[in-house]
């Protein structure tokens, strides 16, 4: 098969192209794995987390990619509930201990990172974290819900938001964009803030009918019940913080995050940011459940994602322009064989 490969970490300005486009072995599925020919894998923050080491993988070489939509073409032997031919997403999570709180467990293993991905033709993957597709969705669609959806909906559901209170969405990329759309369906009666750098960003947000969009330290019409934070960055975590109403909480959606900013932690103030029991909370990786649940509702919705697709050969190009360029929605790399 062919994959684009990650053989050593770097920072993508001193490496243009971080991934090599190469030819291995088809993977043959383990017992308990379904083997999938992927159509579609999206590009998330979390790779240029990988590739420039603030999230070393647990293997090198691998190959990088954990939004990934195909169809299964063979099955282990104790694989009873897939078929070949289904169409399935694999997601973030490969294996945990299937515990409630799986995304926290000492067993967590991630796709793309301790296993490879779906930067490949082929990929295999546990039966149990391979997840059907709703059948109104594309699997160009599809493929950014498998990761930036559903760790929005899990960000959301963190929030411990009810109807009618405001939320703020710090950075509106591949995960923001999808969870205005989410909080529309779940809390039709919350007015929703945007806050980003790019005015063309900005503009996008209110075209999906955010009801207010401005600058990361702009301050929202009125305080904010809830933020969720999907930036690599400090100073918007900052911001965020001086925008709540009191006991509003603050859910960072990221995995990582860059150092650039990070003196601007140093303007942290108690009695301005914290408090009054304002509250901070973090995402962790993410359950099978999140994805089960999340995928349903986006069918049902259903969410309609902006995508830009890349051919699988220029996973480079668009890892550069998702780590330089202004982000409107989500990039997908499709296989063209």
């Amino acid at each position: 098969m062919k994959a684009m490969q990650l053989d050593k970490l770097a920072p993508l300005g001193e490496a243009a192209e971080p991934l090599s486009w190469c030819e291995l072995p088809d993977p043959i599925p383990a017992a308990d794995e379904v083997l999938i020919r992927v159509t579609a894998c999206g590009v998330c923050h979390t790779e240029l987390d990988e590739i420039e080491g603030r999230l070393p993988p647990g293997r090198l070489p691998v190959i990088p990619g954990h939004e990934v939509v195909g169809r299964i073409v063979e099955r282990g032997r104790d694989v009873d509930s897939l078929a070949v031919g289904d169409r399935v997403g694999v997601g973030w999570i490969h294996s945990s201990d299937g515990s409630d709180n799986e995304n926290l467990s000492p067993d967590f293993r991630a796709t793309g990172c301790d296993v490879h991905g779906g930067y490949a033709e082929l990929m295999t993957a546990k039966a149990a974290y391979a997840f059907s597709i709703p059948d109104n969705l594309t699997d160009i669609q599809a493929a950014p819900l498998l990761c930036a959806g559903a760790i929005g909906y899990r960000a959301l559901r963190l929030t411990h938001l009810t109807n009618g209170q405001p939320l703020g969405l710090t950075g509106f990329g591949g995960s923001g964009h999808l969870v205005l759309q989410l909080a529309r369906h779940q809390f039709p009666d919350s007015p929703v803030f945007v806050f980003a750098r790019s005015s063309e960003v900005r503009t996008f947000s209110m075209d999906l009918e955010a009801d207010w969009a401005g600058g990361t330290h702009d301050q929202p019409p009125e305080p904010l019940q809830a933020v969720i934070d999907t930036t690599p960055a400090w100073s918007p975590v900052v911001a965020a913080l001086a925008s709540l109403r009191p006991g509003g909480r603050l859910v960072i959606n990221a995995i990582r995050k860059e150092s650039d900013d990070q003196h601007e932690l140093r303007t942290l103030s108690y009695h301005e940011h914290l408090w009054m029991e304002r509250e901070i909370k973090s995402v962790a990786n993410i359950t099978g459940r999140d994805i089960r649940e999340f995928l349903a509702v986006a069918g049902e919705i259903p969410i309609q994602p902006e995508v830009e697709v890349y051919a699988l050969k220029d996973a480079n190009r668009a890892l550069q322009d998702l780590k330089h360029g202004n982000v409107r929605g989500a990039k997908v790399l499709v296989n063209e064989s």
